[in-house]
């Protein structure tokens, strides 16, 4: 399976793309988790991110594009993969599907995890009260909910007009959305 799964935050994302990969025996892709890991590692790639997000700047889609290339590129990629944070805008698409091309692949679907947002709203907040982050205020979570949903809605379309999209309810026991998740990708193999 070739996936990419959309949330926005709080819908249980990570979560889910652990299990899913789990299921299918894929790698999850996190670009966040790639670009941690070469800062770790101090590799030439890490080292251009560090700089980048010292000086409080946005990775470009050109390094972003390049990473994810890359780690595509790796032998436990073969059977398939889930991107997580990947794609995020329509140049970001359109560089995947370059990508997918050359190796002669597609994507199987693309998982989006619908929430209600006042849910998603009390369900953070919550969090933050529990893990102590004062920053986590409904008026930052709501403004990171509008972002995603400005900046994922316009790739979401793009891949419902291809006929890949998958929606899936997020809400509910993290057992629930899993089977909700594994039958609606199951479906889509048949």
């Amino acid at each position: 399976m070739r996936l990419i799964i959309f949330g926005p935050p709080g819908a249980g994302k990570g979560t889910q793309a652990t299990r899913i990969a789990e299921r299918y025996g894929i790698p999850a892709i996190s670009t966040g988790d790639i670009f941690r890991a070469n800062i770790r590692g101090e590799t030439p790639l890490g080292l251009q991110v560090k700089e980048i997000l010292a000086s409080g700047g946005y990775v470009s889609d050109e390094i972003t594009i390049a990473i994810v290339a890359d780690r595509l590129a790796q032998e436990d990629c073969l059977p398939g993969f889930l991107l997580d944070g990947f794609p995020r805008t329509a140049d970001q698409v359109a560089a995947l599907d370059g990508i997918l091309a050359d190796r002669d692949s597609s994507l199987d679907a693309v998982l989006e995890l619908t929430v209600d947002e006042d849910a998603v709203v009390a369900r953070l907040l919550r969090r933050a009260e529990i893990e102590g982050r004062v920053d986590d205020t409904e008026e930052v979570i709501r403004e990171r909910m509008a972002i995603y949903h400005r900046e994922t809605a316009p790739l979401a379309a793009i891949y419902a007009e291809r006929g890949l999209l998958v929606q899936v309810d997020g809400l509910g026991e993290i057992d629930e959305v899993s089977e909700r998740i594994g039958a609606a990708l199951d479906n889509r193999q048949h």
